[in-house]
């Protein structure tokens, strides 16, 4: 069962007036390189975001605080973590809202972006699922284990295993860049496929469990506090996501008010009062 949302699932591709293309191609027409900017009073800032709880995040703030704060939010939705910041890049979006400090890093190194990133917003801890074993005790002799292929959440998930002493990392790895190739002890001799973050919970029953992002978790209907066999600690954690644009749109007002909504006192009690579980906790 998944947690309650700001906004109906059916209504999520909708949102940007592109449908299911959104998943697929940034949306047309927005701000382009030069940022939002002011029309009548109301600036229009095109935003990607993760359909939960990024989304819904976004949504509460269209619906209840942008129109005061002189803010429209046109909000697509993207279920990869890739083309969010490809549009981000190209001009299509204005900002983006879905990633880690530690997943923009590996992103501006592998691609070259010049990306500004505020303070983070919420943290989606990350945990370890399966159909098939209800605790670490009853992994095997050889399980395979699913983890994301992307460098960023690759190094975060066998970092949550190294946590939980299901493996040794290497000592003074920085978990931005920590491989299978760090990994010292694997006792159990667990083999670790790498692939698409968002494929992890959709393929489980492929594997003897897998590592799933918070926000793909949310989606695939799991429930971090109830199904996860590990889950991350929130408290302190470097992984909060946050709101990023373009190094040259930093300053631009209508994106820093944006910010400003997002660490509101009214966003923080959505969150704490829409995910109950605390399958996702405000980081302000």
């Amino acid at each position: 069962m998944s947690v309650s949302s700001a906004f109906p699932r059916r209504t999520l591709f909708a949102l940007s007036g592109t449908g299911l293309g959104a998943l697929a191609l940034a949306a047309c027409g927005a701000g382009g390189p030069e940022g939002p900017e002011e029309e009548d009073g109301v600036t229009t800032i095109e935003v990607g975001a993760s359909p939960s709880p990024h989304g819904d995040i976004l949504q509460f703030v269209q619906d209840n605080l942008a129109a005061d704060a002189g803010l429209s939010l046109n909000i697509t939705p993207y279920t990869d973590y890739q083309l969010p910041n490809t549009a981000l890049n190209d001009g299509d979006l204005d900002a983006n809202f879905y990633q880690t400090p530690n997943f923009l890093e590996s992103q501006v190194e592998e691609k070259g972006y010049e990306f500004h990133g505020f303070d983070g917003v919420h943290i989606e801890p990350m945990g370890l699922y399966s159909e098939t074993i209800t605790s670490l005790d009853e992994l095997e002799d050889g399980d395979e284990i699913a983890i994301s292929n992307d460098p960023a959440n690759r190094g975060r998930g066998l970092s949550l295993l190294a946590d939980n002493d299901v493996i040794t990392l290497a000592e003074g790895v920085d978990p931005v860049d920590v491989t299978t190739g760090d990994i010292e002890d694997n006792p159990k001799n667990l083999t670790f496929t790498e692939i698409e973050a968002a494929q992890i919970p959709r393929t489980l029953s492929d594997f003897a469990a897998g590592v799933v992002n918070g926000n793909y978790a949310l989606e695939a209907g799991l429930k971090p506090s109830e199904e996860a066999i590990v889950l991350e600690q929130g408290e302190d954690s470097p992984y909060s996501n946050m709101l990023v644009c373009r190094e040259a749109d930093k300053d631009n007002a209508g994106i820093v008010k944006l910010d400003e909504l997002l660490h509101s006192d009214e966003v923080k009690a959505f969150i704490e009062e829409t995910y109950t579980d605390g399958s996702v906790i405000p980081a302000f």
